[in-house]
């Protein structure tokens, strides 16, 4: 499999301008194809992308990062999948909500909060806690930052640690990421927005306001990383390196399967469930310009980095992006 059409879609990306330029991986078995195209910034000058560089990843840190986390706590008892939340945070007032609503957004939680940017960490906290669930709590799939915030908070309840210093020690760590961090050096990290005012980019500072006022105690985004740890990620997700490590066997299988409270098929333990002529694959994307799609009964993986946000947000990306997703699948199964 050569993926020809995907890399032809790539470089247009590049050339359309959708993406500055990407780094993405072909995984199949311990076999990884590595591709580095296009710039690392457009403005104010152009830069052409080297290797190893930092991306802000987004929403990957839910599934990467605060699902490995909360997995763990699972499998050694230390809370239940079905614990009413309020057990972990009584300011919460809806104790219908449980864990498995959060890990497969379908709690529903609903509200809106004025000037939230402009919010410090404990007035974010307390109005987050002071939203409520809507009229499809647990019927339906509502993809929002709050569950994985929520599952921060609540990991940090039961280890007394932040949900970030958490994803280090029980993630990074043990699988071996070791350019993944909270904390980028700035001299790898790929800039995300460029203010046309001052004429420079934001750099190693998550893009996310909500990240940037939690600090430490944000689940939902935060992350940075690089192509070889996506790459060692989605080997683990694979069950190519050691089993082991972090999740045992009914772990890793509960992961492959529905695991929403109205079973549609949907959402598994984080990750966006789906099916390609009759096979079964997981995938998440994070908002920055991110993808990564695992297919376990092929033993392979499709990532890609990219920094749709610079110099300003790409609303083309979502399509393409799509576009790609089943240009990869169609590579692979035929």
């Amino acid at each position: 499999m050569s993926f020809e059409r995907v890399k032809r879609l790539i470089n247009q990306m590049i050339n359309d301008e959708i993406v500055p330029g990407a780094s993405y991986s072909f995984i199949n078995g311990y076999d990884v194809e590595d591709n580095i195209t296009g710039y690392k910034q457009l403005k104010p000058t152009k830069e052409v992308l080297p290797p190893n560089q930092l991306y802000d990843v987004a929403s990957m840190t839910k599934v990467m990062g605060t699902v490995p986390v909360i997995m763990q706590l699972l499998q050694d008892e230390k809370i239940g999948l079905d614990d009413s939340i309020t057990n972990y945070l009584p300011e919460w007032k809806y104790p219908k909500v449980t864990i498995r609503h959060l890990l497969t957004h379908t709690s529903d939680i609903e509200g809106y909060i004025p000037n939230r940017n402009e919010m410090n960490m404990n007035q974010l906290r307390e109005a987050l806690l002071g939203l409520h669930t809507g009229p499809n709590f647990g019927k339906k799939m509502k993809y929002q930052d709050a569950n994985y915030i929520f599952l921060g908070w609540i990991a940090g309840v039961v280890t007394g640690l932040p949900i970030q210093p958490l994803i280090k020690h029980m993630v990074f760590s043990p699988l071996g990421m070791i350019d993944s961090t909270f904390h980028p050096d700035s001299r790898r990290t790929i800039p995300t927005t460029y203010n046309e005012e001052t004429g420079t980019n934001r750099v190693a500072k998550v893009h996310d306001p909500k990240a940037r006022i939690l600090g430490s105690d944000c689940g939902s985004a935060g992350m940075f990383s690089s192509q070889r740890d996506f790459d060692k990620f989605a080997q683990w997700m694979l069950q190519l390196t050691q089993p082991g490590k972090l999740y045992n066997k009914d772990i890793f299988d509960a992961m492959y399967h529905d695991q929403t409270p109205m079973q549609d098929g949907t959402r598994t333990f984080g990750w966006k469930l789906d099916k390609y002529q009759g096979h079964s694959y997981i995938w998440q994307t994070g908002y920055t310009g991110i993808v990564m799609v695992i297919v376990r009964d092929r033993r392979s993986a499709f990532t890609f980095l990219s920094n749709r946000v610079h110099p300003t947000v790409s609303e083309r990306f979502i399509d393409v992006r799509q576009e790609m997703i089943d240009d990869y699948l169609e590579d692979l199964f035929n």
